[in-house]
């Protein structure tokens, strides 16, 4: 049983990889943000790649052993998102689907199948939101959100400048930017909510930067959780769409 719950935590993990105002914040942070928003190709380039596709393979790391697997997402706006995850894990080969979809949200692994209750759906969907912030950063442009100045950093041996966001719900994040390009480093988070119900912080590293359909791409992403290696990941594709079949979203069979 031990075992399998291994396997089902890590599954989960992966899976869990979204006329706007200008956010309240300093002057340095709102700079630091459009910097890196023209830095990454710009609102125009990002606002068109809200309908998207992208798969990434890498490695997941439990109990000290890495874990092959690839993930295929689907993304309409910040309301809809699906994820395709295949793996083989503790030597066991799994399929994963998540599926969100407005105020419903639903996980099938192998023959299970849960339709997410309210909180489950909220934790899905900031870490479905924190895992892709980096990526566009316009969401943080919304007046629901909080954007201020913090201390510059080292980062990777970059210097950075630093932005802390006041999420929604009261929780928060710190974004590191690179001073010179002005792409993102690295985001951390606290109270990221794990597949036990644990929360932790948790990092997300950016580099190997390529441009895609005109948008600036991270082709490598570290993950860490309590400052332990959780994640490595590589993109292999990504896609613009311009339309998204609504069935993508529906409750998965």
């Amino acid at each position: 049983m031990k075992h399998y719950r291994g396997i089902v935590a890590a599954a989960i993990v992966v899976a869990g990889v979204a006329g706007a105002a200008r956010a309240e914040g300093g002057k340095g942070a709102s700079a630091v943000l459009d910097k890196a928003i023209k830095a990454l190709g710009g609102e125009e380039k990002l606002k068109a790649a809200r309908m998207h596709s992208q798969k990434l393979t890498g490695t997941i790391t439990i109990n000290g052993e890495d874990n092959k697997f690839s993930i295929l997402t689907t993304t309409d706006g910040h309301g809809k998102y699906r994820s395709d995850v295949d793996g083989e894990f503790m030597g066991n080969k799994i399929e994963i689907v998540t599926v969100l979809n407005g105020d419903k949200g639903w996980r099938k692994f192998a023959d299970m199948k849960m339709e997410l209750d309210k909180e489950g759906l909220a934790n899905e969907r900031r870490n479905v939101f924190l895992g892709a912030v980096g990526g566009s950063l316009l969401a943080l442009k919304h007046k629901e959100f909080k954007v201020e100045d913090a201390a510059d950093e080292m980062v990777d041996g970059h210097a950075a400048a630093v932005i802390k966001v006041t999420e929604p719900g009261g929780k928060d994040f710190k974004l590191y930017f690179s001073k010179d390009s002005g792409l993102p480093l690295k985001l951390v988070a606290s109270k990221v909510v794990g597949f036990m119900g644990d929360d932790a912080t948790q990092e997300w590293h950016y580099s190997k930067y390529k441009e895609i359909a005109g948008i600036k791409k991270a082709a490598h992403i570290d993950v860490k959780r309590s400052g332990e290696k959780l994640m490595t990941m590589d993109l292999a594709d990504f896609e613009v769409l311009k339309d998204v079949d609504a069935k993508k979203f529906d409750e998965p069979k």
